[in-house]
Parts: structure tokens; sequence; C-alpha cells
């Protein structure tokens, strides 16, 4: 699992080559480089500024459509819409202080502990057991081995911070276990695809940390704010898949394979494998929710138990090989988000020369736009970026056109840091085009997991279809009721 690729890469690759074959992605190719070369010329007419801010967003879609990495494909249309709007001084201003200005902020520092920990804990081995006790402990449910499933995911991706990882790991351990089992081959392909949901809300969630450094709003409360709705993504995920199993027997058939003799000891040692793993979660949050330690000092904690865990873990498999790998993996994952971060403030700069977010707000405002609307327009939106566009980019290119809106609309940073992350996941699954969809498909292709079946992308759709009015209930409840996601930061805040 490669954190930086998953983090910052480039999105549209996969879903482009799986999608359509070599000959089509070069079309894709070809019409992307049409559209950044126009855009960039067009940047530099006599337009009215709030033009060139569009050209800059077509820009930063063409680039990524390219394959240019995320952080470049925005610092790019940043500089030339700053060029053409303000001359060269206010580029070489802008080059000179903006990157140690953006990044030399203490409360990132979390950023690099919380990756350091996800891949400590990878090299331990201890994030692969978890989808083992799951089995173990919840394989007597109907569909259990898919609750385990979505249980182990949502372990993972919390730790690991990339849904795309989580989902190549479950694919390869999860779908054939269930196969192997009698599972309907979509209900198998689908609790794996939606297991990273809510993963990506819990602590230590890096997509928070992420955009509380965007939106400027506190870590640990905007950590805490994605407890609620993480636990709540999870109950309803893992009741749907048991409700599934009763209601349609042939989904989740009940093997014996499945359902094996109570056998505690098996259990708890599966617990003996992977018990520093929620207890780390819970060391974290119940430290921050007490006040004993703050979001950095917990990022700090957190890192140090993952180091005395892998040394534990690895002894006599050199451990020490094992941290240096981390430790490398860490520094180019923590560069490359840092180089983002430059991106993001970058375009926000720019956007602020053009006058585009102002304009938005404005535009929302003469819509007569109320709040339930304004996000439900925002979810349509981030259902379409989702076709091209993973979480990440799709988080740091909207955040900061959208922070004058949601001032004027009284909706809280905290509560919308929380509907970013779970809209931006939930688009990257969305049929029909969704890049998870098409990554899961090209893993399903492989005999070993597929075991003999046939899974065709019309399949892997139709996984998606059952879980996607859950996901539904899950966006209106968190748009009507934001209190799931701002009562613990209020209770730790006195308010």
């Amino acid at each position: 699992m490669t954190q930086t690729r998953a983090l910052t890469g480039a999105p549209g690759g996969e879903a482009a080559t799986a999608a359509g074959g070599g000959r089509r992605s070069w079309i894709v190719l070809a019409i992307s480089a049409i559209v950044v070369a126009g855009s960039t010329a067009g940047m530099f007419l006599p337009l009215v500024p709030e033009a060139i801010g569009v050209l800059a967003c077509v820009l930063m879609i063409g680039l990524i459509f390219l394959r240019v990495p995320v952080a470049i494909a925005m610092i790019i249309p940043a500089l030339a819409g700053m060029y053409a709007l303000r001359g060269p001084l206010v580029v070489r201003s802008t080059l000179t202080t903006l990157p140690y200005q953006q990044v030399a902020n203490w409360t990132l520092s979390v950023v690099p502990m919380f990756i350091l920990m996800g891949l400590l804990l990878w090299k331990a081995g201890l994030t692969q057991g978890l989808y083992a006790a799951g089995r173990q402990w919840l394989g007597w449910l109907p569909g259990g081995l898919a609750v385990g499933t979505n249980l182990a995911g949502a372990g993972l991706a919390s730790v690991s911070g990339s849904s795309v990882g989580t989902t190549y790991a479950l694919a390869r351990i999860g779908v054939p276990e269930m196969l192997k089992a009698g599972y309907d081959k979509r209900l198998a392909i689908g609790s794996v695809i939606v297991a990273g949901l809510p993963g990506q809300l819990i602590p230590p969630s890096i997509m928070l940390v992420i955009y509380a450094g965007i939106a400027e709003v506190p870590v640990g409360p905007q950590l805490l704010a994605g407890i609620g709705p993480g636990i709540l993504v999870a109950v309803l995920f893992t009741v749907m898949i048991v409700i599934f199993a009763r209601r349609w027997a042939v989904a989740a058939p009940g093997r014996a394979e499945e359902h094996p003799e109570a056998d505690w000891r098996g259990r708890f040692a599966s617990l003996l494998r992977v018990w520093p793993v929620p207890l780390l979660i819970a060391l974290i949050v119940a430290g921050m929710f007490s006040g004993v330690f703050t979001a950095t000092e917990a990022g700090a904690v957190a890192a140090l138990f993952s180091v005395g865990i892998t040394l534990l873990w690895k002894r006599g498999d050199r451990p020490w090989r094992a941290i240096a790998d981390a430790a490398t993996a860490t520094v180019s994952s923590v560069g490359a988000i840092f180089l983002m971060l430059v991106g993001v403030e970058a375009l926000s700069r720019m956007f602020t020369m053009t006058g585009i977010s102002t304009g938005f707000a404005e535009l929302v405002d003469g819509l007569n736009l109320g709040r339930v609307q304004f996000l439900l327009l925002m979810t349509l939106i981030y259902i379409v970026l989702g076709t091209f566009m993973e979480p990440l980019p799709m988080m740091v290119l909207t955040v900061p056109i959208l922070m004058p809106t949601l001032e004027a609309l009284d909706i809280s940073l905290l509560w919308y840091g929380v509907f970013a992350v779970f809209m931006g996941e939930l688009a990257v699954v969305s049929p029909p085009v969704g890049i998870l969809a098409f990554i899961i498909h090209g893993i399903c292709k492989d005999p070993e997991v597929n075991q003999g079946r046939h899974i065709s992308m019309n399949d892997v759709f139709n996984a998606l279809w059952w879980f996607m009015p859950m996901a539904i209930v899950v966006t209106v409840v968190l748009i009507f009721f934001p209190e799931i996601a701002t009562f613990i930061p209020d209770l730790t805040s006195g308010e």
C-alpha cells in the first residue's frame, strides 16, 4: 500500500485505462492536451478576472487528466493566473514566501506522525490481521464475512488514510474468501468497495487533518467531529449487510466454512495479533477528548507507540529495516502532501484575486439557495468530480472556493469537513463512473481473486447500487442532523 500514490497521485489514470483501454486513453490524453493549451492561452487574453479564474480551473482539470501530479496541477494554473492578473512580481513574491509560510505550521506536524503510525502498523503486519480478527469474531452473523470486511476496512482506512490502498488490500483478501463461502459476488464486491467510507472519518483520519489545514480550523476538534458520523456509517452498513443476508439467503448462504464451531481460543488469538490497532485509536480519541494531549501531541504519542509495537512485532525479522522503510515512505508522502498544501494556498490566493470565491457566494445568494439546497448542489458536484478525481484533490479544489459561501450560510466548518470527506469518498465509488469501481474490477480479473467466476463491470455497478440507498440515507442524516458531527467537539469546548 503506497500512501504517496494514493493520496497525491494523478487520479485519472486507473479509471481511464480500465474504462476504455489503450486507444481510448490516448484520445483522452489528446483532448486534455488541447484543453490545457487552450485554457493557458486564454488566460492571457484581455478577459475579466472571473473568466481567468474559470480558465484556471479548466487548466487544472486538464493537467489532472494528463496525469500530472495533483500538487503541480494546482500550482501551474495558480501561478499562471497570478501572472495574467498581476504580473511577474506577484509570482516571484509568492514563490519566495508562500512555501515556507504554508508548511511552517506547528499543527501540521501531526500529518507526518499519523502517516508514520499507519505505515509502521502496516509494516508490522497488524493491519492485515484486522480481517482475520473480524472473520473470527463476526463469522457467526448472517453475512458475517462481509460484516467483518466492512469493519476491518474501517480500521484499515482509519490508520492508512487511503481508500485506494484499503480497497486493494481487502479485495485480494476478502473477495476470494467470500466467494469460496458461496457469497453472491455483488455482496462480496460491494462490501469491499464501501469498507473504506467510515474509516476516513474515524481518528486518526489524514483526510480530516488536511482539511483542517486548508480550512484553518483546529485539528483536534476536526478529528473529534468525525467520530459520530464514522460510527454511524459503519453501523448502518453492517445492519444493511445483515438484512441482505437474512432477507436474501442466496446472497450469503452461510456455509460451514463461514461458521466454524465457536473457537474462543482462536478468537482471542486473533485479537492478540491486532490489539494495538483499536487500542491506539482509543488512546488518540480518549486523549484528545479528555484534554490530556492536543492533536499534535496525540500524533507524536501514536508514532512513538507504533515504533515500539513494530520493534516488538518484528523482533527477529529486521525491525529497524521496517522502521527505516516506513520513515522513508513517510518523508515522501509528507513532501507530496505539503507540496499539495502549497498548491492549495496558491490557488486560493489566485481565486481571491479573480473574485471567483466571492462571486460563487453571490451566485448562491442570488439563487436564494438555503443551506439544504446548497448542500444538495454540492453533493451533485462532488459526485461529478468523483468521475476523475480522488477525494483529496476534490477537497482541495472546492474548499478554498466555498469558504465565503459556508460563512454566509452559517455552515459549521467542522461539520463541512466531515461532509466534504464523506462525499469525496462516496463520489469515487458512485456508479456509473466512480474510479474505485474500475480499480476493483481490475483486481477481480485475477483468477486467484475471482475464484473462476466471471466478474463483469456490470456486476461491480450492480454491487454498488445495493449500497447506494444506505449511503444516501447517511448523507441526508448528516445534512438534517449536523449535531451528529458537532456534539463531541462542542462537549470538549464546553459549549
